[in-house]
């Protein structure tokens, strides 16, 4: 039985670099684009509308930014797919758009199936990140992570696996039956254990433990 396609609306202010990325996109032939936007506004708006299997945006946009964008249609789909293809090459901004809710962050320089190997993952629920933001990842990472992980509780551990498969807090406190806040709580204490302070760097802890695996480096 076929699969449907990838449903994506592709974000980004310049019209040139949207049709390279939808002719990149569509040489898939499991991923079609629905439709584009030039702007936050516009972007958040199209989104809230189709709905899409995975969003692919800019962060730097005119009005709103591709993070306030996430932030805001996270707040309102918690399960939306967010994935941020931007050209800044910087842990704040990295840190930023997890934060928000983002699934993915891949750099412009990043090469070109990258971007298609990203979206493929995000769709499944996994978390991506880009090869050369996860290497400037780990070696932020502080050392103790390793005794960090010893340190987790079973329940701790189980919720850690959860975080970084990509499950929100709200579909883990519906699996484990547990309220949102006793997740909210869980999460302060892992990464308080782990000395991390992004989900990104939780994200490529799990990575090096074998936690998850290594086809999604994409953390």
């Amino acid at each position: 039985m076929a699969m449907d396609p990838i449903s994506i609306i592709l974000i980004d202010d310049h019209a040139v670099v949207r049709e390279g990325y939808r002719r990149l996109l569509e040489g898939d032939s499991h991923i079609h684009v629905l439709a584009e936007g030039d702007n936050g506004n516009e972007g958040y708006r199209i989104i809230c509308e189709y709905q899409p299997d995975v969003v692919v945006m800019d962060i730097t946009l005119p009005g709103m930014s591709g993070i306030e964008v996430t932030r805001r249609v996270i707040s309102r789909f918690p399960d939306q797919k967010i994935l941020i293809f931007s050209m800044h090459e910087d842990m704040v901004f990295v840190n930023r758009a997890f934060q928000a809710g983002a699934k993915g962050y891949v750099t412009k320089s990043a090469a070109p199936e990258a971007l298609v190997d990203a979206v493929r993952q995000v769709a499944l629920g996994k978390l991506y990140l880009s090869e050369e933001m996860a290497q400037l990842i780990a070696t932020q990472t502080v050392s103790d992570s390793e005794k960090g992980i010893d340190l987790l509780s079973s329940r701790e551990f189980e919720i850690f696996r959860l975080l970084v498969q990509g499950h929100s807090i709200n579909e883990i406190s519906q699996a484990l039956h547990i309220s949102y806040k006793t997740v909210a709580n869980y999460q302060s204490t892992i990464r308080q254990k782990l000395g991390v302070t992004s989900a990104a760097q939780i994200v490529r802890i799990a990575l090096d433990h074998g936690i998850i695996s290594s086809i999604d480096k994409s953390l």
